[in-house]
């Protein structure tokens, strides 16, 4: 089955991480070549095109990270709830 990306599919994407917004997130990254990195953080700010996730990296440093919608299409990135274990997908 092929699946197309329309302008709804990121809207409704776009919603749902909203809904999520201040929420304790697990984030899994897909780097390529074998690489995926496991981080906790909290989703902090969405934007039309972008969400940001603040991890905090322990002793007083945190970063913050900013995704797009389509890298979660793409599933480059996969967020997990952690309060519910519920992943944040487009269907």
């Amino acid at each position: 089955m092929i699946f197309l990306a329309t302008r709804e599919t990121l809207t409704q994407l776009r919603k749902r991480v909203e809904n999520c917004l201040g929420q304790k997130v697990l984030l899994k990254t897909n780097k390529g070549r074998k690489k995926v990195f496991v981080k906790e953080g909290i989703l902090e700010e969405v934007y039309p095109s972008i969400f940001v996730v603040r991890i905090d990296r322990g002793l007083s440093s945190e970063r913050k990270v900013s995704y797009s919608y389509s890298d979660i299409l793409t599933e480059t990135v996969e967020i997990t709830l952690c309060n519910n274990d519920r992943k944040i997908q487009a269907s």
